[in-house]
């Protein structure tokens, strides 16, 4: 593309789905990933871009170059995993991306939890999750309930308190379903995702919906840069953090992993690695459910399709994801302006 004295002019580029993901793929190796952890990692997040999650989609490139370009993200990692009891799985990621780690178990945790009926994998020395319905929805395409858990850098003051303790905190679930794609419910414990204010930024714009954070003082802000300088508004005021709570322990309690009051940003190359934990659970339903558990489900789905206006839970991805595959998903020009500034020219 010809540049000028100005710079050089950037379009929003419409790609197909492999391109993105060869694109992607391509950013990550640039700034120092490993090949195959860069394909994975870019699957990943082109598979939340194609669902609608933008925050967690391409917006995060930029980040994730910055913390591998900096060692805060070891690219070259190699995780490893080992079955620690009959029905614990422990996998480390060796302060490398959480994507390799979790493709890495999430095939054993699948295999015990068939054989014993509940199975836990505890994966640590991680860094950000990403999309957390991702994993849930693989293992309940492979038949199994599952629930996931993972902390963040703070952003989320306790209830009544300034100072932020809790991450954004993800959690997820997702159940199969009779004849058609699982029902995925993934959350997190903000009001809105910490990554709608870091587009924001990215996209260049002033303000941010009220409601949204707090500037670093504490104060309500509607400030993008405040905002992200700041803390989350959690969802459900007091009951929000008191999820928070209950997801810290299972993520990073339970794996002896970073809390969220000690871990780095995620959007910087600055600081050490994060080192934090995920916990995903898989559940074979036959065990206690028996062979009807997806008739016996299907009479709840019905109950909520047939209500009108409602829907269930997961099912707005399915409608982006199948649009994407059609038609692609867009390669904004912020975003390759952000790259080309920290010197991959694509």
């Amino acid at each position: 593309m010809e540049g000028s004295v100005a710079g050089p002019a950037f379009y929003d580029i419409r790609a197909s789905l492999d391109e993105t993901r060869a694109y992607a793929a391509r950013v990550l190796a640039h700034f120092g990933a490993a090949p195959e952890n860069a394909r994975i990692t870019a699957a990943a997040l082109v598979s939340a871009e194609a669902d609608g999650l933008g925050t967690h989609g391409l917006a995060r490139l930029p980040s994730y170059s910055a913390m591998v370009a900096a060692g805060k993200i070891d690219g070259h990692a190699v995780p490893s995993c080992r079955r620690v009891a009959p029905s614990v799985v422990a996998v480390d990621a060796g302060n490398g991306f959480a994507y390799p780690a979790i493709e890495l178990g999430l095939p054993l945790l699948a295999e015990v939890a068939r054989e014993t009926g509940i199975a836990l994998m505890a994966i640590r020395r991680s860094s950000h999750f990403g999309v957390a319905g991702q994993p849930v929805e693989k293992l309940a395409v492979d038949g199994l309930v599952g629930l996931a858990f993972s902390n963040a850098s703070a952003s989320i003051a306790p209830w009544g308190g300034k100072r932020a303790v809790f991450g954004t905190n993800p959690i997820a679930f997702a159940t199969p379903l009779k004849g058609r794609p699982p029902a995925v419910v993934d959350l997190s414990v903000a009001k809105v995702a910490r990554g709608n204010i870091l587009a924001a930024v990215q996209r260049g714009d002033a303000t941010i919906p009220e409601g949204w954070a707090f500037d670093p003082e504490g104060n309500p802000t509607t400030d993008a840069k405040a905002g992200l300088a700041g803390t989350m508004v959690p969802m459900g005021e007091a009951k929000g953090t008191a999820l928070a709570f209950i997801i810290e322990v299972m993520a990073a309690a339970l794996t002896a992993s970073t809390f969220a009051f000690d871990a780095p940003s995620f959007f910087d190359g600055k600081g050490p690695p994060a080192a934090v934990g995920h916990v995903v659970i898989a559940i074979h339903p036959g065990f206690v459910a028996g062979d009807a558990y997806l008739d016996h489900l299907e009479r709840l789905a019905h109950a909520i399709e047939t209500e009108p206006g409602a829907r269930l839970p997961g099912k707005r991805r399915l409608v982006n994801r199948a649009r994407a595959a059609r038609e692609g998903v867009t390669l904004g020009a912020a975003l390759q302006k952000a790259l080309a500034g920290m010197g991959f020219s694509g």
